[in-house]
């Protein structure tokens, strides 16, 4: 069995030993941390290991539903070829599994037996879609589960399908193989049942019913999107998508699979049964029930886990300060003062808030965050001649954790889908008639407090309009004038300005109807916020503001997809390509004037 161990105990490496780092996964957010990474390994400063479980290079997860509607190819998926890491010095195993993680020697197994040995350990190893309880369908809960072993060239679909593989005719959309299946029935005008009205649902249904599927997309609450949108902006989404030939039942709680037999003998899925009896026959059923962490490997390796692999600010772990997770394996939060080490805190105690956030941009910030302390601490303690662990895992060293600082603007959801504009950020929960407990009917607080006192919280306002005929919805809510929440569904332009005051925690005008004329016939763009304002964000994915762009199109990217090649814009989830357009546009006629 190879054994890829040193003799020397891992951990204290000489001051000329290069840093041993080892990355588990190699998705989008795995894939941007070793790109940040590599000037430290061109530089002899780490050797940089990375394990991804599927066969090809890190692609864009977030275009799948449109590579799965045949909207995009192949190629425009790629974020990495691999080559310049494999130039840099590193190492890429592709196909190959994480079995488990030895924290004493620390050292970590592979599916084919083999062990490499680590200084840093990064897990970057995502989510795995949500089965839910139907009758017929095999749900196992791999979170206590050791990942399987490298076989039958399974690739990922070993973590998450191994030994419960779904039926034929149900499927879920998380990778290629996924979306060569979803592909295969749209080509083929077949009828797809959606599971779940969540934004990756919805954006399926809404590209698969374009590109001329039929669909339906059934849930159980009331409303689509039913965690971004209040009652009116769901209502208002589900007249929408019917609009656009979607069937929408609601108030549906999926139950049971009714399967044929193909001729070969093997169960196919041909309805779902409701437990009102319903039964929603379909040629595909698509699972769109959300996402968990995988987190078996941190879990089974003694690390504290609740709905993802607990770290600190800093991304470390709360029991292995040489162990860091990013991404949607990642929970974030505070580790307590009196917080078990190990795994038995694991279920014993109330979940920390929070969670994984599901979305590209707050993993990718992560990522850039991590790599950066990375390189700091290891180039300093290469100066310094010490070993090059992190403080916090040396004994009696002590090191302040750098807080990973929220990112203004983090929770902006849109929905990409052709001729329907959602977009959704903050808390929304709030009724316009409602008033805060503790306040009176003018707003100010009942207790003892004076209007204006710093310790009352400011007054909550919430201003709506719907237009439901012509598929209309905007509602603000706002403290003390300030945006705090907002849904608009069908209006882009006010959409674009809300996104922005949002963006700048700005007040809103006191007649809160002026943003309404933004898509308005006569709307006037000189009346518009600075959209084109350097500081504002225009790739919310990646960060990018216009400054950056208008800087890279002086040094002649001057099309979208060099703008994209140079600062990343616009390869997240694409909705921000038409305004590097717009910015690129000005810039023409600014250097034309």
């Amino acid at each position: 069995m190879p054994d890829h161990t040193s003799a020397e105990l891992p951990g204290s490496p000489g001051p000329a030993a290069p840093e041993r780092i080892v990355v588990v996964g190699y998705g989008p957010v795995g894939a941007r941390f070793v790109d940040e990474l590599l000037p430290l390994v061109e530089a002899g400063l780490a050797e940089l290991t990375v394990v991804g479980a599927e066969e090809v290079h890190a692609y864009n997860r977030v275009l799948l539903a449109d590579y799965a509607v045949g909207r995009t190819d192949r190629d425009t998926l790629d974020l990495t070829d691999g080559s310049r890491a494999r130039a840099a010095g590193a190492r890429i195993l592709t196909g190959t599994t994480v079995t488990s993680v030895n924290r004493t020697i620390r050292t970590v197994t592979l599916g084919d037996g083999s062990s490499v040995p680590y200084d840093r350990l990064v897990l970057a190893t995502g989510a795995r879609a949500n089965v839910p309880t139907l009758d017929g369908v095999k749900r196992v809960r791999r979170g206590l589960m050791k990942p399987g072993a490298d076989a039958g060239g399974l690739g990922a679909a070993a973590l998450d399908w191994a030994g419960a593989p779904l039926p034929r005719g149900v499927s879920a959309l998380r990778d290629l193989a996924d979306a060569a299946t979803v592909l295969a029935a749209v080509q083929a005008g077949q009828r797809i049942v959606v599971l779940g009205a969540g934004v990756l649902g919805m954006e399926i249904a809404l590209a698969a019913a374009a590109a001329g599927a039929e669909v339906c997309v059934v849930f159980h609450g009331e409303i689509p999107m039913n965690r971004n949108l209040d009652r009116g902006g769901g209502s208002v989404l589900t007249r929408s998508a019917r609009r656009a030939g979607v069937t929408m039942v609601n108030h549906a709680r999926a139950e049971s699979v009714l399967f044929h037999h193909d001729d070969d003998g093997v169960e196919r899925f041909e309805a779902l049964i409701c437990a009102d009896g319903k039964q929603i026959s379909g040629d595909l059923l698509l699972l769109s029930c959300g996402v968990g962490a995988r987190t078996e490997l941190a879990h089974l390796a003694g690390l504290p886990v609740s709905t993802g692999i607990l770290v600190d600010e800093s991304l470390r772990s709360w029991a292995d300060a040489a162990i860091h997770a990013i991404g949607d394996c990642a929970h974030v939060a505070g580790r307590p003062a009196d917080a078990d080490s190990g795994a038995a805190w694991n279920g014993a105690r109330m979940a920390p808030a929070g969670g994984p956030s599901g979305l590209i941009g707050p993993g990718w910030r992560q990522a850039d965050s991590l790599a950066a302390r990375f390189s700091a601490e290891i180039r300093a303690g290469v100066a310094a001649g010490r070993p090059t662990l992190p403080a916090a895992a040396v004994a009696g060293a002590v090191e302040p954790a750098p807080a990973l600082a929220a990112v203004p603007g983090a929770s902006v959801v849109m929905l990409k889908a052709e001729g329907i504009d959602v977009v959704a950020a903050g808390d929304t929960a709030a009724d316009p008639f409602d008033v805060d407990a503790g306040y009176n009917a003018a707003g100010y607080s009942d207790t003892a407090h004076t209007p204006g006192c710093s310790s009352d919280p400011a007054p909550l306002a919430v201003a709506h309009w719907a237009d439901p005929e012509h598929g209309r919805y905007v509602k603000m809510v706002t403290r003390g004038g300030i945006l705090t929440g907002f849904v608009c569904v069908g209006m882009p332009r006010t959409g674009a300005e809300l996104t922005l005051l949002f963006e700048r925690g700005s007040e809103l005008p006191a007649d809160r109807s002026v943003l309404l004329r933004f898509d308005g016939p006569d709307y006037d763009p000189a009346t518009a916020g600075d959209a084109f304002a350097p500081e504002s964000t225009v790739c919310w994915c990646n960060g990018v503001t216009v400054e950056a762009i208008t800087t890279s199109a002086q040094a002649g990217n001057t099309t979208v997809a060099c703008i994209g090649t140079a600062t990343r814009a616009g390869t997240g989830c694409g909705g921000c390509k038409g305004r590097i357009g717009e910015v690129l546009e000005r810039f023409a006629a600014q250097t034309v004037a």
